[in-house]
């Protein structure tokens, strides 16, 4: 079974999708988002890559606070999530992606990556940590 992982930001949409064995997650790109509040291209993009590697289900990171409080993003989150359902008619499981970016961050740092180029990949790399996460866990 194919599951599609996904760091959702206000700016870019991180993409990883599993191998057929549901054993590891590889980056697959970074959707840019001109608008916030404009959904229709990224939505399009993601039916998209769904179609091209058959996915079945969806694992989307919940951002919540350190502190395990809910702050804006994960309502619009949880808004995006209801989309997905509405748009493609699979499972969206939310995963709690604390510390997604910072891992990512650091697994490009050891690979001796530049900052600079750290900035174009860190949102699918981030989609790679929530979705092995979520593996690793099933």
């Amino acid at each position: 079974m194919r599951i599609l992982g996904l760091d959702y930001g206000s700016k870019t949409i991180g993409v990883a999708v599993c191998d057929p064995f549901g054993w590891t997650a590889q980056g697959i790109e970074t959707i840019e988002r001109k608008e916030e509040n404009n959904l229709v291209a990224s939505i399009a993009r993601l039916g998209e890559i769904i179609d091209q590697y058959k996915v079945e289900k969806i694992v989307l990171g919940l951002p919540k606070n350190m502190n395990n409080t809910e702050g804006e993003r994960v309502e619009k989150t949880k808004q995006f999530q209801n989309r997905l359902i509405r748009e493609f008619d699979l499972e969206v499981i939310l995963w709690d992606e604390r510390l997604s970016t910072m891992g990512a961050s650091r697994a490009l740092t050891a690979a001796d990556m530049s900052a600079k180029k750290q900035k174009k990949v860190i949102d699918k790399m981030a989609a790679v940590f929530i979705l092995q996460g979520y593996l690793d866990c099933h």
